[in-house]
This record gives structure tokens, C-alpha cells and sequence, in this order.
């Protein structure tokens, strides 16, 4: 028999589920919109997958499996509806893959199905994480998340040393996986590969991070670009960085491609994270670069400063003053729809268009790298907006 207590929390979850979610009228800068609301959190997993239902069993209702965080979603817009691939992160601390859809993109989100499962190709592998979805020209849908395993070579005392490496799946319908061999590149540690959704000179192309430590980037780190010939055998001989780490930037400690770049007449648009140092720790925000359309590997355009920052709620959680994005997805309106989490604890959408990601990332003044300089560059806004003022009163 089912306890009665699943009755009482069912509806209250109904009640979220489908609650509207406004734009947040507080916030405001004209490139993008952000919500009331995040579009999921821990609080929207079924009860069915973290209860045992059963009152014989379960006399108690506990909580036998229970999640701890929704965070870094990727996200695929497929057959008119809005998908995402949540990272969920139980209470054993195992993050686990789940797909959750909604019909616009903004609310409404639900899981379906169960947890994600595919054939056991790595033993070693502990953890998965952060997968980005592309639909590739080749017809099939790609994952690649980050496969986590104990450090070899750590001591033994050491418990928590660990080695980030590219899993990749793939699916033509998001229901039935094929697990494909990790991709193999030169570094020793790797995060952030995405694919690019079209060929390359015929070939597969990545973007990757190459680093040296499991967190720390080293002397690698940046946003590389690496080719493969073989999806059924990748491996990327050669990666060459087109997006460094700065000096007194936001991206001065690391950064990395968030999802795959969205193609539009001007170039491609990358919506990639950066992380700097601070007295709270490290702060985690996203920015935009462009390349060229028929060459990816050449930067054109890179607005200075960040383009999406912790705000309001968003800045605490599990790990405060972080926002991360590896989902953003067009629809046929050429809407764009940017699912990111804050401090990895749950999913947010923030709202734009194609135009104005476009007018954003080219027409945006880029990062003098110097007081001084900013504060001319400033000045010169601020002198031209006094004359235009200037010639309306008189």
C-alpha cells in the first residue's frame, strides 16, 4: 500500500511544477532577461525516484535516496520541446544524468523517464558530470560530460586526488545510449570538451581544456582546439589554445567552453565561463567570444568583462559565487534559451535573441586590460553621451 504522506507531498510538488516563471523585473541590461524563478532544483526530482512508496516498507516515509543539487545542465532544443540533461547530484555525492523538458523553455520543466544508464565500458570511472549535448551535421546527438576517477598515482593516504577525463555517448533519440571510448587527447587532465556542431575540414573538432591538475590548470589551461577523424576512435593529436587565460581578467585563473558555439551570419558565438581568484574564493562567471565562421580556431570579436555573474540568490550555495553554463540552445523564432546554475546548486534560464547575442558580443568595447586605459574608455562613453544630452536641452 502506498503511505498516505506521498499524497500530501505529491501535491505540494505539483504546485511547484507549475508555477509560472516571470521575468524578474529587478534586473535589467538589455541583453538578456532573467527569472523569477530557476527552472529546476533539487525540490523538482519525483518523489518515486527518492522514496520508497511502499508503507510496508517505508512505515516512516523516509527519504531513502535523496538528491542534494541540480546543477550544470546541458541542453538540446529536439522535436519542439526544451531539454535538458540535469548533472543531479545525490546525497552519496555520485552525480547521476537526467533528462527534464518542458514546452517553452521558461517553466514547466519535468523529468522523464529514469536516471541515465548505458553499457560499462570504464570500470575505473567513479564520477560523470557536466555533459554537453550537440546535435552534429553527422545526424547523431552527442554527450560529452567529464569522467572522473581515482588518481593511479596518488599515495595511498591521498583520498581525494582524482583524474578528469572526456566520456562520450552518443543517441539518436535521447532514450537508447551507445558509449563511445573516452576521447583521448595528449594532457594528462581534461575538462570542458565540447564538439563543434558541424565538420572541420572533414573531420570531428573539439574544444578542450588541457591542464595539468585535476583543479588547477598549470602551465596548460585555455580554451584549446583540437581536431579527430574518428568518433568511433577519438583521439586528438594536437591542441592549440585560441582563447588564453589573462592577467587581471575574469578569466585569469582558468576558463572553458561552455556549450557548443551557436552559429549566427557574423560568426560563431561562444558562451564560455572564467574563473579569477578572490578573498572568498574562486568566483565563476561566463563570457562571450566570436570566431570566424570558417575558421573556428580565429577570435574576432570578445567583449570585455562578464556577461553572466552570480546575482541576487545566486550567489550562495553548495559552492558560493560560481555560475557555470554548458546548455544553451535556438529555437525556430531564433530565440536563444541559456540554462546555467548557480554556486552548483540548481538550473537557471536567462532569455535572449540571436540578434541581440550578436550586437552583445561584437559591439561591446573589449577589455583594455588597464585602469587607465578603462577609465578613457569610460570616459570617452560618458563625453559622448553629454553632447547627445547636451543637444536635447538645447
Amino acid at each position: 500500500m502506498i503511505h498516505p504522506k506521498y499524497k500530501e507531498l505529491l501535491e505540494k510538488q505539483e504546485q511547484l511544477l507549475a508555477r509560472p516563471n516571470e521575468i524578474n523585473s529587478s534586473f535589467y541590461n538589455g541583453v538578456y532577461d532573467r527569472y523569477q524563478y530557476p527552472v529546476i532544483t533539487r525540490h523538482h526530482v519525483p518523489l518515486h525516484w527518492r522514496f520508497d512508496l511502499d508503507e510496508t516498507t517505508n512505515p516512516h516515509f523516509m527519504e531513502r535516496l535523496g538528491i542534494n543539487a541540480t546543477l550544470n545542465p546541458g541542453a538540446i532544443y529536439f522535436n519542439g520541446k526544451y531539454i535538458m540533461v540535469i548533472r543531479t547530484e545525490g546525497l552519496d555525492r555520485k552525480s547521476i544524468f537526467a533528462l527534464a523538458e518542458s514546452d517553452n523553455g521558461i517553466d514547466g520543466f519535468r523529468f522523464t523517464g529514469k536516471p541515465l544508464v548505458w553499457d560499462d565500458i570504464d570500470a575505473d570511472e567513479t564520477n560523470q558530470y557536466d555533459m554537453r549535448l550537440v546535435q552534429h551535421e553527422d545526424g547523431w546527438i552527442y554527450g560529452i560530460y567529464c569522467s572522473e576517477r581515482k588518481d593511479p598515482e596518488a599515495p595511498a593516504f591521498d583520498t581525494s586526488s582524482a583524474v578528469a577525463q572526456a566520456g562520450l555517448v552518443r543517441t539518436r533519440d535521447l532514450t537508447s545510449w551507445e558509449r563511445l571510448p573516452n576521447i583521448t587527447t595528449n594532457s594528462p587532465q581534461q575538462r570542458n570538451v565540447v564538439l563543434h556542431p558541424e565538420f572541420v575540414d572533414g573531420k570531428y573538432a573539439f574544444y578542450t581544456r588541457p591542464q595539468d591538475g585535476f583543479i588547477s590548470t598549470g602551465s596548460g589551461g585555455g580554451i584549446a582546439f583540437g581536431l579527430c577523424e574518428d568518433i568511433l576512435n577519438p583521439v586528438i593529436h594536437e591542441e592549440t589554445v585560441i582563447d588564453e587565460r589573462q592577467y587581471h581578467t575574469v578569466y585569469e585563473v582558468k576558463n572553458g567552453q561552455g556549450p557548443a558555439p551557436l552559429k549566427t551570419d557574423r560568426g560563431w558565438i561562444h558562451i564560455a565561463h572564467g574563473v579569477r581568484n578572490t578573498a572568498a574564493g574562486l568566483r565563476y562567471v561566463l563570457y562571450t567570444f566570436a570566431t570566424d565562421l570558417n575558421d573556428p580556431t580565429r577570435v574576432i570579436a570578445k567583449p570585455g568583462g562578464h556577461f553572466i555573474a552570480p546575482y541576487d540568490d545566486e550567489r550562495v550555495g553548495d559552492v558560493s559565487n560560481v555560475i557555470f553554463c554548458n546548455g544553451a540552445v535556438v529555437n525556430e523564432k531564433e530565440e536563444v534559451f541559456i540554462y546555467y546554475a548557480s554556486s552548483d546548486t540548481r538550473c537557471h534560464v536567462a532569455t535572449t535573441t540571436l540578434e541581440k547575442l550578436v550586437d552583445y558580443t561584437f559591439n561591446t568595447p573589449a577589455d583594455p586590460y588597464r585602469s587607465l586605459d578603462c577609465a578613457s574608455q569610460r570616459g570617452q562613453l560618458i563625453e559622448q553621451n553629454e553632447k547627445l544630452l547636451q543637444k536635447q536641452l538645447t
